[in-house]
Order: C-alpha cells, then sequence, then structure tokens
C-alpha cells in the first residue's frame, strides 16, 4: 500500500482524508466566526496566499464542507459551511481546549502573528463597554523579531468594528502599546492583563476611563477560560 494512502474503510481515515490538508480547520472557524467573503476569509488566516485559499475553497467545495454562492446585490461570492461542517465545530473547539490545556505555552508562544492576533481581537470586543460615540484604539506591538506594527481598531455606532493597518488619521482615544508577546499572552490566558500593565510590557496611555475598563471592553480568547493541565 503507498504510504500516502490511509485505509478507507476506517472512519478516523476518512475523517482525516477530509480534514487534513493543511489550513482547513483554520478556514473552517474563520467561517464559522462569521466570515463568507473571500477577503474576510483570508484576513483571519494571513498566512495563507490568495492561490492558496482559492485552491484550499474549491477542495472544502468539493468535500462538502462549503458551499459558494454568488452574492444577489454585491456580485462578491460568498462562501458557507454546509450542516456536515457544522457538525465538526464543536469537536474542534474541543480540540482547541485540549491543546491549550495540554500545550506548554512556551511552545505555542513561539510563532506569533500580530495580524492574526488583532483580528481575533477586534471580534472580541464588548462595544457596550466602551462610549457610544466614534472612538479609535491604536495599537502599537513591539516584537523583537520584526518592527514595530502599529494597528487601529475604530468603532462607530451601529458598524462593526474596523481594523485598519494604516493610520486612518482620526483623533486617537486611547493608546495601548505593548510588547507582541505580552498582549498574546494576556488575550490566550497564559498571564493576565493585569499582571502585564503593572509590568510595563503593556502601556495604556490616554482616555482613562477607557484604559480603566481594559478588561471589560477587550474580551480574552475562548481559550483563556481553560484550565492548564498539571505539569
Amino acid at each position: 500500500m503507498s504510504q500516502t494512502v490511509y485505509p478507507n474503510f476506517c472512519p478516523i481515515a476518512m475523517a482525516s482524508t477530509m480534514l487534513e490538508p493543511r489550513w482547513t480547520l483554520l478556514v473552517l472557524s474563520e467561517m464559522w466566526a462569521g466570515a463568507s467573503r473571500f477577503n474576510e476569509i483570508q484576513r483571519g488566516v494571513p498566512g495563507m496566499s490568495p492561490a492558496l485559499l482559492s485552491k484550499r475553497l474549491k477542495d472544502m467545495e468539493a468535500k462538502g464542507l462549503v458551499t459558494r454562492r454568488d452574492g444577489a446585490t454585491s456580485g462578491h461570492a460568498e462562501y458557507f459551511t454546509t450542516p456536515i461542517a457544522d457538525e465538526l465545530e464543536p469537536l474542534v473547539q474541543k480540540l482547541g481546549e485540549w491543546a491549550h490545556r495540554n500545550v506548554n505555552c512556551e511552545v505555542s508562544m513561539q510563532h506569533l502573528d500580530a495580524r492574526t492576533l488583532m483580528w481575533n481581537i477586534r471580534r472580541k470586543i464588548d462595544r457596550l463597554e466602551l462610549p457610544q460615540h466614534r472612538c479609535v484604539i491604536q495599537f502599537t506591538l513591539d516584537d523583537p523579531h520584526h518592527e514595530t506594527m502599529n494597528y487601529w481598531l475604530i468603532f462607530k455606532p451601529g458598524i462593526e468594528p474596523d481594523l485598519c493597518y494604516s493610520d486612518p488619521a482620526f483623533s486617537v482615544d486611547l493608546f495601548i502599546v505593548s510588547q507582541l508577546r505580552a498582549l498574546t499572552s494576556a488575550w490566550m490566558g497564559h498571564t493576565s492583563f493585569e499582571a502585564e500593565i503593572e509590568s510595563g510590557r503593556i502601556v495604556l496611555i490616554g482616555h482613562p476611563t477607557m484604559a480603566r475598563t481594559l478588561t471589560k471592553w477587550l474580551i480574552r480568547s475562548r481559550y483563556a477560560s481553560v484550565e492548564k493541565a498539571a505539569p
């Protein structure tokens, strides 16, 4: 038997054939989080090239995991998970919890990505805990392996938060200056925002109420509450 062929009569082998190609579960997770347009999905998985994402979506469509629909008004194609893909969501959630509980955080923190972090933070903001007028938060993230990166979260009443990679030229209400590792660690629950702020690895400058209520409006990752396994 070829080393690349699974014994197809085995259900686990069948599942592996469906889900094993790299990025498949991350693409599904991004779609479960609400992304449906190509550009939205790609922003959630920035490590994928457009060509690879297009190839993977076609492959997932052929396997019955996603469906493609032409936009009725915008003209942009949209992608949606199918019922068989949605059956996987709680299983993938449990897989993520297992990894968060058992994989040493020093291993999981070796390869950080600022864009992925900020895209996920954007989705976890409690808008009701922020001023109800337009407000702007600028994140300045220092990564020893790359140049300092700036991101802007823009909140407007009745509109989904927008993440900008270039200066939108709006007045900034709150500046968050942080080491990339510190912000990632606090958001993922390896440490706490309070500890990182006290250590000076996260610095808040500007709107005093927004700074004081950071942990109310910046909701941590869904995995942050997962208890780590004993050493």
